[in-house]
């Protein structure tokens, strides 16, 4: 296990009758096993109390003392059977609240609520009830975790792993460090552990030289004290890692953060760092804000929420950090918090077991959701029941490493990688064909080259534009499922404005084949003729009788005048009204006219400028069929047309 993350502080909540069966019932086995444990060196303790269970497999004390040695070393998962054995003699709230813990991080999660239950019937406090409660919630909430990247794989990194312990891995210029067992000179008694020191190797992003692996020569690596869990400041000149557990009794009694800083020749020697507080709580995990300026660390100390939480320091003009700070309740809970990250993005990540997770130490993030602070767990993709913990990211959010002592690794700690294995999304690749043509004098269509078409999105921003070729082709790429527009011009022609869609136009994605879909598509764009006083017929204008208003049909073919218009600026026309001979003269001039001007007032209440169009009422003066007969040639002449009277550019 890591050591440095490991050694919490020895609980106060020993069952009193068990101190007096101690107090009544020593022998020097059980003293040296009492010893042991006071002194933090748990597995030896859980060796001499074994011995004590080899001739009394139901000594209480032995059983319960096995079971706080296994959770004050982070070995939770293996005290149940323990707890189980005190409780059943003498249960109290704390030794099933443990037992419910214990289940929990071996994934036996209706046992573990049961435990909880039973806890809760133990205690008349509030607070206590309370939390036995949230840890049946947490549990009940396990369900509702959801991967937030679905697609990120986890891969032990084996051939950088070594068999005792890894753990905690950053990477500061091109280079990896981490905390590893590997060489280590004598066993921590608090784990059965080797002792933990700091390492480095050549790295890009999650590409790590596993051959050039070596010690950090410029600390000490002192045989017999936990080194690990480094920080290096952004700029790179300050180191910050955490030191104990020292076999050495004139060492510090706990873990504490030193910092060592770069002189321009080399590192200082690490020195002890005044966000310790009392040196005899634990401090470690650390790591620097994006810029430098604050320091975040875990701390048993005082005054917090429970187990260890999560502090930050802010830097102080002398270069030292100051008084740490609670990050508070919204983080921080009556379990244990370590291992923080903040981002450049304000994304902060942490390892916690009391927020709803699968076991022990899970990774979470806590980010702003729609306004709303949130603890989110990362999934059960990043997440398992034993511990997963200390992520950094080499490239965010695509890949890069957590820590885990998850089944299937090659030690205690492993360091394993994650890359984000997201299919490549399958490509479509649009091209339409664009053909240019105009009307011939024999009303038949033919190209027209060299014409200018402009390629706009739907927020009328230029994409692409060219002129057509000699055959009248121009090609344009555009994407699926998009709405453009296209605005086609000629010296001597009407421009004209085109709306083009690619919705609806290509396979649905989970249709597509192959990896890249090339589809062609084709359109055609005819422009008009523009020449100066040649009537074009305006169709399906029509009028009620002995009417002039606009009506809805009627609206419709001018809105068609209206684009064009819009798209020709520098015109003005003549709209003209005509009649059949099927009244008087007087009176065919008269509703022309009328005709006439409520189609100009129409065009004008559209947005064009009224000194662009004259109305005129021709009456019966300009029939197309000069002797009409049946219904059909009347209204060949009962028409609507409109001109070009002058061209301003």
């Amino acid at each position: 296990m890591r050591n440095i993350k490991s050694t919490f502080p020895i609980s106060r909540c020993l069952l009193p009758v068990l101190l007096l069966v101690l107090q009544a019932s020593c022998t020097s086995l059980l003293q040296k096993a009492q010893t042991q444990f006071n002194s933090g060196e748990y597995q030896l303790a859980i060796a001499s109390y074994s011995k004590l269970l080899e001739n009394d497999s139901a000594n209480n004390e032995a059983n319960f003392y096995i079971a706080e040695s296994y959770r004050l070393s982070n070995r939770i998962e293996k005290a149940a059977a323990y707890y189980d054995k005190v409780n059943a003699e003498n249960a109290s709230f704390e030794s099933q609240l443990h037992k419910g813990r214990s289940l929990k991080g071996k994934g036996e999660y209706e046992a573990a609520k049961e435990a909880f239950e039973a806890a809760k019937k133990l205690t008349m406090d509030d607070e206590k009830i309370a939390l036995a409660t949230k840890e049946i919630q947490n549990i009940d909430a396990i369900a509702e975790i959801t991967p937030i990247w679905p697609n990120h794989e986890l891969e032990n990194y084996e051939l950088l792993n070594s068999t005792g312990i890894d753990y905690a891995p950053i990477v500061s210029e091109n280079q990896l460090f981490f905390t590893s067992s590997r060489g280590a000179g004598g066993m921590y008694a608090g784990t059965g552990q080797g002792y933990t020191r700091l390492f480095k190797t050549r790295a890009e992003g999650i590409n790590v030289d596993v051959q050039g692996v070596q010690t950090l020569n410029e600390f000490r690596n002192e045989s017999g004290l936990n080194q690990g869990a480094i920080a290096i400041s952004p700029d790179g000149n300050m180191i910050v890692y955490a030191r104990g557990n020292s076999a050495s009794r004139k060492d510090l009694p706990d873990v504490s953060l030193f910092s060592s800083t770069f002189n321009g020749s080399g590192f200082t020697e690490p020195a002890y760092m005044g966000v310790n507080g009392e040196p005899e709580y634990w401090n470690s995990t650390p790591s620097f804000s994006p810029d430098g300026e604050t320091l975040y660390f875990a701390s048993n100390r005082p005054g917090g929420y429970g187990g260890t939480d999560l502090y930050k320091a802010t830097k102080m003009a002398s270069g030292n950090f100051g008084k740490g700070v609670n990050l508070g309740p919204e983080i921080n809970t009556p379990g244990n918090e370590m291992f923080p990250r903040l981002l450049a993005n304000g994304e902060f990540y942490f390892a916690s077991d009391g927020h709803p997770g699968f076991g022990k130490l899970d990774l979470f993030v806590f980010k702003e959701v729609e306004d709303t602070n949130m603890v989110i767990n990362l999934g059960p993709n990043f997440n398992s029941i034993a511990d997963d913990f200390g992520i950094f990211f080499t490239k965010y959010p695509e890949e890069g490493f957590i820590t885990s002592n998850r089944e299937g690794g090659k030690g205690d700690d492993d360091i394993y990688y994650f890359k984000d294995m997201t299919p490549a999304p399958k490509v479509v690749n649009v091209l339409l064909n664009v053909v240019t043509k105009t009307i011939a004098e024999n009303g038949e269509e033919q190209i027209l080259p060299q014409v200018r078409v402009m390629l706009y999105d739907d927020n009328n921003q230029t994409i692409d534009g060219n002129l057509t070729s000699q055959s009248g082709r121009l090609r344009f790429p555009l994407e699926p499922e998009k709405k453009y527009s296209m605005i086609a011009s000629k010296s001597g022609y009407f421009t004209k404005s085109v709306p083009y869609s690619t919705i609806g136009k290509t396979p649905a994605e989970e249709d597509l084949i192959q990896d890249v879909t090339n589809i062609t598509l084709d359109t055609t764009i005819v422009l008009d003729q523009l020449i100066l006083e040649r009537a074009i017929v305006l169709e399906n204008i029509y009028y009620d009788l002995d009417k002039a208003d606009i009506r809805p049909d009627a609206a419709v073919e001018l809105d068609k005048l209206v684009k064009i218009l819009k798209d020709n600026p520098g015109i003005r026309i003549e709209l003209s009204s005509h009649t059949d001979v099927r009244a008087t003269d007087a009176y065919n001039d008269d509703l022309s006219q009328r005709r006439a001007e409520s189609a100009v007032a129409y065009i004008v209440s559209q947005g064009i400028d009224a000194d662009r169009l004259e109305a005129k009422g021709y009456g019966e003066r300009q029939l197309i069929i000069e002797n009409a007969q049946t219904e059909e040639e009347h209204q060949v002449n009962r028409r609507t047309e409109f001109k070009v009277i002058e061209i301003t550019d």
